[in-house]
């Protein structure tokens, strides 16, 4: 097989339409925008979410509550994730986002007690949760509130 052999997969390739090149190509004239009117106007067209006038669904949905602007967003991590540590670690926020567990530090690091912990670790972060502090001390570590 040489270069020039190659073609593609039979109806994956379409040809494409020439629009407004005479009548017989069926496409001609008015280029399949009808007669007058807002589309067939160049740069014709209504915005979207425009519903001719109607009132837009937008507009007619009910709006219920609202977003609170000064709520913290902490980035979690389980008590299983830090398994991954060496005993005696310490464990800091800039630790955890150099490893990959946490994505970005954003209000703070808070830790959850999902999963087990077997290893003597000191962990600081912002927020612990109570079964995440139980875990971490009863394993011999130590949770350490920033």
């Amino acid at each position: 097989m040489k270069l020039h052999d190659l073609k593609p997969a039979e109806g994956s390739v379409k040809t494409p339409l020439r629009k407004g090149r005479g009548t017989g190509s069926g496409l001609g004239k008015t280029a399949g925008r009808g007669h007058k009117g807002q589309k067939a106007r160049s740069g014709g067209g209504v915005r979207p979410g425009f519903e001719g006038g109607q009132m837009p669904l937008s507009r007619r949905l009910p709006k219920r509550g609202f977003t609170n602007i000064f709520a913290k967003v902490y980035s979690l991590v389980n008590v299983s994730d830090l398994e991954v540590f060496e005993d005696g670690t310490v464990v800091t926020p800039e630790l955890l986002k150099n490893t990959g567990l946490v994505r970005k530090l954003n209000d703070g690091i808070k830790v959850l007690g999902d999963g087990n912990l077997t290893k003597k670790l000191t962990v600081q972060a912002h927020k612990f949760s109570q079964s995440a502090k139980e875990k971490i001390e009863a394993s011999g570590g130590k949770a350490e509130v920033i």
